[in-house]
């Protein structure tokens, strides 16, 4: 019968297998990391068979902290490029847009439909039948400024 101490390369590259399929499953970069980690153990110990438990663990511990410590370095340096920077940020994309007021606005302060939308407006004293234009976004709050002629 084996002992713990008599441990094969192939339990190293189970090992790495299940980390892997942790990171599928709870994503974060830490299990895959780890999982490599192991994988390279375990070459490691398909390369020298005679290579101590102790050392094995000690091994796959530094690499752990080595790989994931330059992967959170990497990805802090290197953010990923969004195809749609303004997906959660509702009403910035209307930034630009022009339209013209249904409604006076009194005290700076109205609501408009814009695209469908009923949004709260803030911009000057407007009548109604004035081109405006979208400069930016409050929270739920399109700013407004009248068109130049």
């Amino acid at each position: 019968m084996e002992s713990f101490t008599d441990v094969q390369f192939w339990y190293w590259w189970v090992f790495a297998l299940f980390l892997i399929a942790v990171e599928v499953f709870a994503p974060g970069a830490i299990a895959l990391w780890m999982g490599i980690s192991a994988g390279i153990v375990g070459a490691l110990v398909y390369l020298f068979p005679d290579l101590l438990w102790e050392k094995q663990i000690i091994i796959f511990a530094v690499l752990s902290v080595i790989s994931v410590a330059a992967w959170r370095i990497y990805a802090k340096k290197h953010p990923p490029v969004s195809d749609s920077p303004n997906l959660n940020k509702r009403g910035h994309d209307l930034i630009g847009q022009n339209f013209i007021l249904t409604s006076d606005l009194k005290n700076g302060v109205g609501r408009e439909t814009v695209n469908g939308v009923i949004w709260k407006i803030k911009g000057g004293d407007l009548p109604e039948g004035a081109k405006v234009s979208i400069t930016s976004v409050e929270g739920t709050t399109l700013i407004i400024e009248p068109e130049e002629a």
